[in-house]
């Protein structure tokens, strides 16, 4: 949904009247949507690598890592480095990064489009149409990069010595020739869809389950318990079984606060610093 508002916010501002042989507002408009769409992404960049290690420890903890399920969240923040190292946090961290211009990119031209078909066709405009243009949107531009963010996934759940993939590349071979081909890159993707919906973002607390379920169906034959939970409800189920409500359909939830301020703080701030070094303001 904060992507969503953000979008809703993003029409760019009438470009002023310049002096001639100063370019013209035309030469000042051309690249405006590139200038703005490279802000997001540093910015995007950024909040994603300050908050990488909550999230290597979050699908750790969530997928219940045999070498950290006993822990919690920041005595998995402190056995990680003892035993993979300070850059064991960011693993999984660069596929997030190649990840992010590619989504921000689908995502905004994706807005542009739905904006203009929700208007012509439903004749819906205002907040609303912005809301609702911006939603599908965002679920656009992650059907779209699921299979980067099931890399990271993949990656961000191994430990050192015990590597099944050893960089991004070799993990889509590997998936593709084991798991179904193309098919095998969108485990998951119902829980993500469904967790994206209009009311997700209000409802926070209640659909963290689909968050869960994502990343354990996303890590498919990694886990053992592979077979058992081959669909989004077989995998609740199992979960649910195991681990019960707290230790398991909503275990990690913690982390989803402590990122936010950070994660919201360095995108905000980084983004102004980037408008300003692009001449968006």
């Amino acid at each position: 949904m904060a992507a969503a508002a953000a979008l809703a916010a993003a029409d760019p501002p009438p470009a002023m009247p310049q002096a001639a042989g100063a370019g013209g507002p035309t030469a000042r408009r051309d690249f405006y949507w590139l200038r703005s769409f490279l802000a997001g992404g540093i910015a995007g960049c950024c909040a994603k690598t300050t908050v990488a290690p909550l999230d290597r420890v979050k699908v750790l903890l969530q997928a219940h890592n045999h070498h950290y399920k006993h822990l919690g969240v920041f005595s998995a923040l402190r056995a990680v480095p003892q035993k993979e190292g300070y850059l064991g946090l960011y693993k999984g961290n660069g596929a997030m990064m190649i990840r992010i211009f590619p989504y921000g990119a689908i995502q905004f031209m994706a807005f542009e489009h739905y904006k203009t078909l929700i208007t012509t066709k439903l004749g819906v405009s205002g907040h609303v149409h912005r809301l609702m243009a911006g939603s599908m949107a965002g679920m656009t531009a992650v059907i779209c990069t699921y299979p980067l963010d099931m890399v990271r996934v993949r990656l961000a759940f191994q430990v050192k010595g015990e590597h099944t993939y050893t960089g991004i590349i070799h993990a889509f071979k590997t998936i593709y020739a084991k798991e179904g081909g193309f098919l095998g890159f969108y485990r998951g993707l119902m829980p993500t869809i469904l967790g994206m919906a209009p009311y997700a973002g209000i409802f926070k607390f209640g659909i963290y389950p689909f968050d869960v379920t994502r990343r354990r169906m996303q890590l498919g034959t990694v886990l053992p318990e592979y077979e058992k939970c081959l669909t989004m409800w077989e995998t609740m189920k199992y979960v649910y079984g195991h681990h019960g409500i707290r230790r398991g359909l909503y275990r990690g939830l913690s982390l989803n606060y402590i990122r936010c301020v950070p994660s919201q703080a360095v995108a905000f701030t980084t983004y102004e610093l980037m408008k300003q070094f692009f001449h968006l303001n």
